[in-house]
């Protein structure tokens, strides 16, 4: 009766319910954009690895590079306002897209993902600064586990709609549908509750000295340091087979290309199912806990699936990944809201961003290079291998119970 009151006080949150909403939209978009891309550009290349590689990519690389500068300036920003904007940006970036797909070469579908993942990194912090700001703490791990649950259903639905949208219409009605779910997104934001007020400082910092802080703040946290080394090693594991799964579909289970939308799917149910397990164990099991387990759970299935070539076993252990993840991404966004202050949870998110995206960017760069020299089964290996080094960093702090050592003022002790 507790968690269930509990949950419809959440609810009936003006800022949660805005705030998911948006977010229904921007995953509808996203996914329609992701999978078409992938298709078109397949069809394109005649399954060329390189250019799929290059996908990623271009998702993924302006993050690496603007996660810290979009931090930053999140938390110098009026956060409704900034998130705003970066949708309705990313809508008109979208459509000026499609209208040179229209006029020019195809490859210009690659500067749909950089523009709107460049926007995002302005908008993801400033997301996270609300949530620390209209989220009472007691509710933050509840918050996370129901936006991933709703990022969970697109990884069923996304694939399926992005899919016939795009065997049924073509690229430049998937790409225009993304333009218009950016603007929807951008409406809905408009009922957050207004940006509070800042007092102006004593003393007014340039964005250079906001930006050494950040890193200050960070180095001076022992816990802080160490999880943003897990997070490159995670993103090492996950960047290295992010490209390599359509592969694994065509090449080592030797089914058509468009059964990756059931591989994904399956994943995708698990993800459900695993959310709804890290929200009953929210209460019982830390976060770093919960990292651990996610991590040494999926350092198996990555190996399992990176040597099967049976159809039932793959997709068992594409089950069990996904029923891990939600463990994985609600106990790092909790972790990052619980370890900093609200004037810094932009700067530390900004931080930890890059470390995570550039060991993935780094692997996905050289995932088509390692998968013909070291083959794809062998690639997955060397995943799951970065996934335990990852658990070995952390694992002191798994075995500690009460976190001792100093952290920075301000900063909460591991709960």
């Amino acid at each position: 009766m507790n968690q269930q009151s509990s949950f419809k006080e959440f609810m009936s949150n003006r800022f949660v319910r805005a705030i998911l909403l948006s977010g229904l939209f921007l995953q509808l978009g996203i996914w329609v954009r992701n999978f078409s891309v992938l298709l078109f550009v397949m069809e394109q290349t005649n399954e060329d690895p390189f250019a799929v590689s290059l996908i990623s990519v271009a998702e993924f690389a302006p993050i690496f590079i603007f996660s810290l500068i979009g931090g930053t300036f999140a938390d110098r920003w009026k956060p409704k306002k900034t998130m705003i904007w970066c949708d309705l940006l990313s809508a008109l970036s979208v459509f000026l897209v499609l209208f040179t797909l229209l006029f020019a070469t195809w490859k210009v579908v690659f500067f749909a993902m950089l523009i709107s993942s460049i926007l995002s990194q302005f908008s993801q912090p400033s997301g996270m600064k609300l949530f620390k700001l209209h989220v009472p703490e007691s509710q933050l791990q509840m918050g996370m586990s129901i936006y991933q649950t709703i990022i969970a259903l697109f990884v069923i639905l996304g694939p399926v709609i992005g899919a016939f949208v795009f065997q049924q219409f073509g690229i430049e009605l998937s790409i225009a549908i993304t333009g218009i779910m950016f603007i929807l997104s951008a409406g809905v934001l408009t009922f957050l509750p207004k940006d509070r007020v800042e007092e102006k400082k004593e003393v007014e910092t340039t964005v250079l000295e906001e930006f050494a802080q950040g890193f200050k703040y960070v180095k001076k946290n022992k816990f802080l340091t160490i999880l943003g080394a897990n997070f490159f090693v995670a993103g090492l594991a996950i960047g290295l087979i992010q490209p390599l799964g359509i592969f694994i579909v065509t090449e080592q289970l030797n089914m058509d290309k468009e059964f990756i939308q059931w591989f994904m799917a399956i994943n995708g149910v698990a993800m459900i199912i695993g959310g709804g397990i890290a929200l009953a164990l929210s209460k019982k099991v830390t976060p770093i806990r919960m990292l651990a387990a996610g991590m040494i759970v999926n350092a198996v299935m990555i190996s399992i699936i990176g040597y099967s070539e049976i159809v039932w076993l793959s997709l068992t252990a594409q089950f069990f990944t996904g029923l891990m993840l939600p463990a994985i991404q609600i106990s790092i966004s909790t972790m990052i809201l619980q370890n900093a202050e609200e004037a810094f949870v932009g700067r530390v998110n900004g931080i930890m961003t890059p470390l995570f995206m550039g060991g993935m960017v780094l692997m996905m760069s050289l995932a088509g290079l390692l998968k013909a020299l070291i083959g794809l089964g062998f690639s997955y290996q060397l995943s799951a291998f970065f996934m335990v080094i990852g658990v070995l960093f952390i694992l002191p702090f798994v075995l500690d119970r009460p976190m001792r050592g100093k952290v920075t003022p301000g900063v909460k002790m591991l709960k």
